[in-house]
């Protein structure tokens, strides 16, 4: 599925509108939501659709969001990730299913 959004936040409604309604937060070896009660690891998820953002005066604010569902959890949700120097330090594992 190719979709062009403007905004980070234009994408954001639309997927909530689409039932990613979780807010996933990257931590170095697994993804997580509702303050910690989930904790999904790289082997529990799958991206399922991924938009690349682009800071319009600052190329270091740009930033990635993922559309995420995990089956085992029953879960859908967004995880926005800012790249270049302020990236996270993460696992491998973590690195190779979020790399675009």
């Amino acid at each position: 599925m190719n979709r062009d959004f403007d905004t980070l936040s234009q994408a954001m409604n639309v997927l909530r509108e689409e039932g990613y309604v979780e807010d996933f937060n990257l931590k170095q070896n697994c993804i997580e939501c509702r303050n910690g009660e989930y904790k999904i690891f790289h082997d529990e998820f799958e991206v399922d659709e991924y938009f690349r953002f682009e800071g319009m005066s600052d190329p270091g604010d740009s930033s990635i969001l993922y559309a995420i569902s995990s089956d085992k959890y029953k879960l859908k949700g967004q995880l926005v990730n800012g790249y270049g120097i302020y990236s996270e330090s993460i696992t491998d594992e973590m690195l190779e299913k979020i790399k675009v």
